[in-house]
């Protein structure tokens, strides 16, 4: 038996509130619902794992994904964390319709093998950088609400606003108007989370381009299947156009960059787990399609997942790591030593450097 064998796997509720209502095109959370798992290895090394189901995104509850988590711990328990490549496709061949559980146990064997080697996993994944830098996130808020959050941000050292659209066409562009006003100096990307037509995309872009106001991208302007509208939309924009619930697979993504319907994908590793995220990720560089990684509702464990990710390939384009910021409390600590949009993971000593409060 291997050193790196895991011994024990725990699936636990990890139920967190948010500060206020977060509203998007698809839905509003008033709590972070989602599920840890805990791996312990045979010499004793832990590691942690997160799945942050969202139905309207991944089809997924925190009630499915504790079932499907537990009888995966079945599966894995005896395995070597150290063949992490074949377990990770053992995992996605029975859970592939439970991708976050998929990214949870990955997560988790990951952590416990590189604390286990005594090393980072963003240098285990190969250390192009030691920080990443990310947006802060402003959901479809009234304008006055939206005026605030960015003057905010801007004092907490914040350099960059992701803003939520896709709902009313007036309305949202209102709301941009009003945190551009609020912070006239930092740079601005919009998601639409799939609520626009693309002519009602079109309309949107060309309003805020006569208030003076041009995002650096625009983010799943149209339904998550409709290609053809992605397509249509970047072909009739300047704008940068980004997907994200439509690049669901590293099939999926070919298609997208093959048919030239995007010019960025959004690479989440709740999608479809760490392995096809590295995988997509390889696949967008061979294309020279800029990169982009954001999250579901997560907390400090899987966010620091991303952010050394993010961090270890290197030439992602578009941070959008912040949902910690958007919680009543953590219970963890470490991952990433945090000033203000920027993570420092350079302290971190083996595996995410997370640890339980």
């Amino acid at each position: 038996m291997s050193h790196t064998t895991i011994r024990s796997v725990a699936v636990e509720p990890l139920t967190i509130p948010l500060r206020e209502p977060f509203t998007i095109a698809t839905g509003s959370v008033t709590a972070a619902r989602n599920v840890l798992i805990t791996i312990t290895l045979e010499d004793g090394s832990i590691g942690y794992g997160e799945c942050a189901p969202f139905p309207p995104s991944t089809g997924e509850s925190q009630e499915t994904a504790l079932v499907a988590a537990s009888a995966c711990a079945t599966l894995i328990k005896g395995k070597d964390a150290a063949h992490w490549r074949t377990l990770s496709a053992l995992i996605q061949s029975v859970y592939f319709a439970q991708a976050t559980v998929c990214t949870g146990m990955e997560m988790a064997i990951l952590d416990a093998l590189t604390r286990s080697y005594n090393i980072p996993l963003y240098l285990f994944l190969g250390g192009a950088s030691s920080s990443v830098e990310t947006d802060l996130s402003i959901p479809m808020v009234k304008p006055d609400r939206g005026y605030e959050i960015a003057r905010e941000a801007m004092q907490m050292g914040i350099k960059s606003l992701k803003v939520k659209v896709g709902g009313e066409l007036r309305e949202d562009v209102d709301r941009v108007e009003a945190i551009r006003s609020g912070a006239p100096h930092l740079s601005i990307t919009l998601d639409a989370n799939q609520g626009y037509t693309p002519n009602e995309a079109l309309l949107c872009l060309e309003a805020l381009d006569n208030r003076d106001i041009r995002p650096l991208m625009m983010e799943q302007p149209v339904h998550k299947d409709d290609f053809a509208g992605l397509r249509y939309v970047s072909q009739h924009t300047a704008v940068p156009i980004a997907a994200d619930e439509s690049a669901s697979s590293p099939a999926t993504i070919a298609r997208l960059l093959t048919d030239t319907c995007v010019n960025i994908i959004n690479l989440k590793i709740m999608k479809y787990g760490i392995v096809k995220t590295l995988d997509s990720a390889a696949l967008c560089r061979s294309l020279h399609t800029q990169l982009m990684i954001g999250a579901m509702m997560e907390s400090r464990l899987a966010i620091s997942a991303s952010a050394h990710i993010a961090a270890g390939l290197g030439g992602f384009k578009f941070i959008d790591l912040d949902t910690p910021m958007l919680l009543t409390e953590d219970p963890f600590i470490g991952g990433y030593e945090q000033q203000g949009c920027h993570y420092d993971l350079s302290q971190v000593q083996s595996g995410l450097g997370i640890y339980r409060k």
